[in-house]
């Protein structure tokens, strides 16, 4: 396995764990900063509009220029978001530089997807990109629920300055292990923005966007539920946070089982098991052991959505990816903005800690209702030879990179 991946990994798995230890961290960002919880979800939501903006602005913007220095360039940029996130001074400051640290999220992910591609072997791309993004999948195992813990017990500003730390480690990684990798020959705005002809990618953007946003209207208020409702101590959330992460970590490989066999059915399927799930949290939450149950399966079923829809987004735009890959991104960030929104507006309303996940599946439904059209509209449009799903031919489990994302 090349260095190089490694060095990709380790940028990953700081970004994965600045996303979201936040949302293990609201109380204590609360409590420091003298706001809400619902209030302190905003930051969720500042870092998400940052990478909604920032995923194509600045990847037509890095375009035409060689790819490690693109990524060298957005991977310096996280660091000096999360060491200007440490050291703000009050709500509205953090809120900025939260949202600053998101703009590379998008740009990053896309181009290091690529990258890791054109690192390996042929017949081994799709292994190496998925070596890449393990490092945001350890993050949800191991840094997320590391990260609280050392928020927990030294403050939410010692967590940003260990993720500064791992953000420079891989920033150094990247400059010195990555080869040189020119700007594709084809490079240029015009051609990347032709993926988004097609209606069918904009559909799926739709299912991500809603149907992913249930996940995060939960999430996003995990710490809060389990021990107001659940009756966790704070130190306990640490460990349930993890089983969290298994359940991601489970969900992944299931949902890239699934898009490889039945891509669209998986997509619908997981999005409706996400709302079922969700909806049967606001019960279940009110004991500690089918609170912890249900945690692994919010978080199983909200990560197989994944690599199915990465792998539909990029089997529509597979003539122009890294924009497209990088827009997926964006989705899934706009999801975790409206699903915090939302969440904090049904604790605002005094519906209680157990509403965020009733909204939550409400979102899901959303989710899986375009999902379903989305399907009905691709086969009603085949014109492809019999046994072929899209319209342009492509068999339902193209041979694209699965991936994931969040």
């Amino acid at each position: 396995m090349p260095l190089a991946l490694v060095a990709l990994a380790i940028t990953a798995f700081a970004i994965g764990t600045t996303e979201f230890a936040a949302m293990g961290l609201l109380p204590q960002v609360a409590d420091d900063l003298q706001v809400s919880i619902p209030q302190a979800g905003w930051l969720i939501s500042a870092y998400a509009i940052g990478v909604v903006i920032g995923a194509p602005l600045l990847t037509a913007a890095a375009a035409r220029l060689p790819r490690k220095a693109v990524l060298v360039g957005l991977a310096a940029l996280f660091t000096v978001g999360n060491l200007l996130c440490a050291l703000a001074p009050n709500f509205w400051l953090l809120a900025a530089a939260r949202l600053i640290t998101g703009l590379p999220h998008g740009a990053f992910f896309g181009a290091g997807a690529v990258a890791a591609a054109e690192l390996a072997a042929p017949h081994l791309r799709a292994r190496a990109v998925a070596v890449m993004f393990s490092g945001l999948t350890l993050a949800n195992v191991v840094g997320v629920p590391a990260a609280t813990l050392l928020g927990q017990q030294l403050g939410w500003r010692a967590t940003m300055l260990v993720v500064v730390a791992i953000g420079a480690a891989g920033t150094l990684a990247i400059a010195r292990l990555v080869p040189h990798l020119p700007a594709p020959e084809r490079a240029g705005l015009r051609h990347e923005l032709s993926a988004f002809r097609s209606g069918q990618l904009w559909l799926a953007l739709g299912t991500v966007v809603f149907g992913c946003g249930g996940f995060f209207a939960c999430y996003s208020y995990i710490t809060p539920l389990l021990t107001e409702v659940s009756g966790f101590t704070t130190g306990s959330v640490t460990g349930v946070l993890a089983l969290f992460g298994v359940g991601m970590t489970v969900g992944n490989v299931v949902g890239g089982y699934a898009a490889d066999r039945a891509l669209r059915p998986g997509i619908c399927a997981s999005f409706v098991l996400l709302a079922l799930t969700l909806a049967a949290f606001s019960v279940t939450a009110r004991t500690e052991w089918s609170a912890a149950l249900t945690v692994v399966l919010v978080g199983l079923f909200g990560f197989a959505i994944v690599p199915g829809v990465q792998t539909l987004v990029l089997q529509k735009a597979r003539n122009a990816p890294t924009l497209a890959s990088a827009t997926v991104q964006g989705a899934f960030n706009l999801a975790n903005a409206q699903g915090a929104f939302f969440g904090g507006l049904a604790i605002d309303a005094r519906l209680g800690w157990t509403a965020p996940p009733l909204v939550g599946a409400v979102l899901a439904g959303i989710g899986a209702l375009i999902a379903v059209l989305a399907w009905a509209a691709d086969r009603r449009a085949s014109t492809g030879p019999a046994g072929l799903g899209p319209a342009d031919g492509t068999p339902a489990a193209a041979s694209v990179p699965v991936v994931s994302a969040h």
